[in-house]
């Protein structure tokens, strides 16, 4: 288990550290908890508004890191005032969107996401996913000017996401290659991709289960029995690392999951 000190929720902090957020919000008590959550976390600015016209007009005239919109505003909701800053262009088109709504289904989720959105969320969220999906825009957001198919490196590890290998640095100079399911290696490239950062499990499923089009009410076990068969996996092909390096994904919280950082070791 992690020590506090370890918690990625708690480093989180160094992320959001200088980070504009946008909130289109219109229920008070919501626009409230958001905004103090994002500034316990670490955000510099949350910027509050309650209709469309006035998110649109200041997304258009100053930069923002994120935006964090509702689809059920008075007059212009969040889906059309993104559809009208990305056409429009100004200082925040570019900029990650989150659709944070009550409308949940999928088509509705198609919609944004189509729209523009980068990802959806339907209310109720609990504050760790919301903190979560919006680190991994921003990280995503970040990568956008590296070059595509970068290598991931972690100690010793070193992910190709072109070739679709990971591959373990050995003493010798040689290098092994650790043999993985496509559906364990897109589970490693996610969590890797992260950098230290919580993964939660809603995350992991969208990404990583693509063939489902929905959640099933069982999808956390789904999703621990693989993780379990997966560490033991990663075990037994890393004879090198000690013991105290293993697990080597852990658990962060209750519901996210971490790649160990293994800078130190590489």
């Amino acid at each position: 288990m992690m020590t506090q000190e370890d918690d990625p929720f708690a480093q989180l902090s160094d992320v959001f550290a200088g980070r504009r957020a946008l909130l289109l919000e219109d229920d008070p008590a919501l626009s409230e908890h958001v905004a103090e959550r994002l500034t316990a976390a670490g955000f510099d600015a949350v910027d509050r508004f309650e209709a469309g016209e006035t998110a649109l007009e200041a997304a258009g005239r100053g930069p923002y890191d994120i935006l964090i919109l509702d689809r059920l505003t008075t007059g212009m909701d969040g889906l059309e005032m993104l559809k009208r800053l990305r056409a429009g262009g100004g200082a925040s088109s570019d900029a990650p969107a989150l659709m944070l709504t009550a409308l949940g289904g999928e088509r509705q989720k198609v919609e944004g996401l189509l729209g523009g959105a980068d990802d959806y969320l339907a209310k109720p969220v609990g504050d760790e996913e919301l903190l979560a999906r919006i680190a991994a825009q921003l990280r995503r957001a970040a990568r956008r000017a590296r070059p595509v198919g970068a290598e991931l490196v972690n100690g010793p590890f070193r992910l190709s996401p072109g070739a679709r290998t990971l591959k373990m640095n050995l003493a010798d100079g040689q290098s092994r290659l650790i043999d993985l399911s496509p559906l364990e290696f897109a589970i490693v490239a996610e969590l890797m991709a992260a950098r230290g950062q919580p993964v939660t499990k809603t995350m992991l499923w969208d990404r990583c289960w693509v063939e489902w089009k929905f959640l099933p009410d069982n999808f956390v076990n789904v999703i621990d029995a693989r993780i379990s068969a997966l560490r033991r996996r990663l075990k037994e092909q890393t004879p090198e690392l000690g013991e105290d390096l293993h697990p080597l994904i852990v658990s962060a919280r209750s519901q996210s999951l971490v790649f160990r950082d293994l800078s130190a070791a590489g």
